[in-house]
């Protein structure tokens, strides 16, 4: 539903009003008012009034506003928990919805659509999975960020060396990448399956997830460092590779795309690094012994 991912959009925002996006009208907590004459396209309103005069090209929600319409809305009007009021003349090209205080439509006024009751689940339900889906973004993004501050402090060298490798060579760090992504929790459901290694299985796959947190971090520090180069400092580096990631994290589907490929990369360069350093192929700080 259009109206519902609008105000999910609004709430995930959490801005001050108002707010404008092109002909869009968006307030948190005050009034909109519509002059004759005057056109807008969506008009969204959390706590106010609102009065439109003029018309609206898109769809009118309110939340906790008294509505009144004198004018034209091409759209549905949405108004959940206050009265929507419909003069003479006014027209609503689409539904007119109600959660609470049924409307008052004038003799002389025209709902096109229909004029119906929803159940507050019916708006609040889509908000409580998105609300979900926000609160674990945010978990996993301060937990990554705290991971790759602890990184920074306790292993600058492992990630520089990381970083030199991933460098010099991607393909290796790709194939063993994906070979410790995959390969692993096969290991680890072999253990399990073989009964005398359940013990070191089920530690196995316990163990899955902070090592791709820790594959994750890695590359949001590769990858800031791309962008962010020296004297710049290795954190304000992390920072701009994290906030890149965590960004495209919000994004549907390319979201999870951008994770897999984010711990597989990193989990890769890390294995990789340490790998070549047991033989000293990888200096201290990420170059070549002796160079």
């Amino acid at each position: 539903m259009r109206r519902v991912l609008l105000l999910a959009v609004v709430l995930a925002l959490g801005v001050a009003a108002p707010a404008y996006a092109g002909d869009d009208q968006i307030v948190i907590s005050g009034d909109v008012h519509v002059a004759r004459g005057q056109t807008l396209d969506d008009v969204v309103v959390i706590d106010g009034h609102v009065a439109i005069d003029g018309k609206l090209e898109g769809e009118l929600i309110a939340i906790s506003a008294p509505v009144r319409i004198s004018g034209t809305v091409e759209g549905d009007v949405v108004a959940l928990t206050d009265r929507a009021v419909i003069e003479r003349g006014a027209r609503i090209g689409g539904d007119l919805v109600y959660a609470d205080k049924r409307p008052r439509v004038a003799r002389g006024a025209v709902v096109e659509g229909e004029t119906r009751r929803i159940d507050a689940d019916e708006v609040f339900t889509p908000l409580k999975a998105f609300a979900a889906r926000m609160a674990l973004w945010l978990a996993f993004s301060v937990s990554s960020l705290a991971l790759g501050f602890l990184l920074l402090w306790l292993a600058p060298r492992a990630l520089e060396a990381a970083l030199w490798t991933a460098r010099t060579s991607t393909g290796p760090v790709i194939g063993m990448g994906l070979a410790m992504f995959f390969g692993l929790p096969a290991a680890a459901l072999l253990a399990i399956v073989t009964l005398v290694g359940i013990p070191l299985g089920i530690v196995g796959l316990l163990a899955l997830l902070p090592l791709y947190a820790i594959g994750y971090t890695t590359s949001a520090w590769l990858l800031g460092r791309a962008i962010v180069r020296p004297p710049t400092g290795r954190a304000l580096a992390f920072l701009a590779g994290w906030g890149i990631l965590r960004a495209l994290a919000l994004v549907p589907f390319l979201g999870g795309l951008v994770w897999f490929g984010a711990a597989v990369f990193g989990l890769g360069a890390l294995t990789v690094a340490l790998w070549r350093a047991r033989g000293g192929a990888v200096g201290p700080q990420g170059v070549p012994a002796g160079a």
